[in-house]
């Protein structure tokens, strides 16, 4: 690996100056060395011209590599491949978005070594062929379906590899052109029968969130907001978390602002459970589908609950 970062100090004893030694206990002094180490390996990650494997982080960090990746999953909510994939995967798209610039060169840029390994994992890390996302998703083919549920219209989309969106409003052809927002070059066609089932078993979901749903997602998003995402899916229903608390959770106690942003960046309402994210003082905040829709899930959910003790 890329020594381009030095590896963290094990011993603590950084953190120890910057906290009084009597009011610090030793969970906290391990928490604080496991959000260090994490914070590192990130930056190490990001760094690095190839993503580094787990043996080599580990050794750099001193952890046998199981110790180092339970510690860095439980600080990020994401496995170190998977934060490097996520992280690769955004900055393709920075260099896609970008004017003028060429395929092969932001996938070299993006960190792939050579194109035939960008394109072993091409579906994994933009959901369709590079050429195809610069187009905004030309040659994507995606399924969609609009429907009433309690809430409101929701409209369900499905790509190959997952669903895409879940998206809940007041007037169905508004919900019809956020996805098109969303993917202004792709293929757009109406589900069929067989799609119509799908849309049954989301709107089922939505209906009560603790039946689960057992579906495979095509989560599209920054490495920070596939962190923030995780997090909200750990988030039992009929509970609740504030911001600082996600922030927390994945590493980053300061960004909470951040947290809202990314929940706001959600297109999979009730899959990805933003709405379960409050304020610190419990009340109930913004939500990209509506305020009291958000009340009502999460009345629903505490509800749920409550009947099932």
């Amino acid at each position: 690996m890329n020594a381009l970062f030095p590896a963290p100090d094990k011993s603590g004893a950084g953190d120890a100056r910057r906290q009084d030694p009597h009011t610090r206990t030793p969970r906290a002094a391990a928490q604080a060395r496991h959000a260090a180490l994490a914070a590192w390996a990130c930056r190490a990650i990001e760094s690095a011209s190839t993503p580094p494997s787990l043996d080599e982080l580990a050794a750099q960090a001193g952890l046998s590599p199981y110790h180092f990746h339970r510690v860095f999953k439980a600080e990020t909510g994401l496995t170190p491949k998977a934060y490097a994939a996520a992280f690769r995967a955004r900055r393709l798209r920075e260099a896609l978005d970008a004017a003028g610039g060429s395929v092969t060169k932001a996938i070299y840029d993006a960190g792939f070594n050579s194109s035939s390994r960008y394109y072993e994992t091409a579906g994994q890390v933009l959901g369709m062929r590079a050429r195809d996302y610069r187009a905004g998703g030309a040659g994507a083919v995606i399924r969609f379906a609009v429907g009433q549920c309690a809430l409101g219209a929701i409209l369900v989309a499905q790509s190959r590899l997952g669903l895409c969106a879940i998206l809940l409003g007041d007037d169905p052809d508004r919900l019809v052109r956020d996805l098109q927002d969303q993917f202004p070059r792709a293929e757009l066609i109406g589900g069929d029968a067989g799609f119509e089932r799908l849309v049954a078993q989301v709107v089922g979901f939505v209906e009560a969130p603790a039946i689960g749903l057992d579906l495979p997602l095509d989560v599209r998003g920054t490495a920070f907001q596939q962190r923030v995402w995780q997090a909200l899916r750990e988030i039992p229903p009929g509970a609740t978390a504030s911001y600082a608390e996600i922030a927390s959770r994945i590493g980053a106690p300061k960004a909470a602002r951040a947290v809202a942003r990314a929940c706001g960046a959600n297109s999979l309402a009730v899959a990805i459970p933003c709405h379960r994210i409050v304020r610190r003082d419990g009340d109930v905040s913004g939500y990209r589908w509506g305020v009291e829709r958000k009340r009502e899930l999460l009345r629903r959910e505490k509800a749920e609950q409550q009947a099932r003790k």
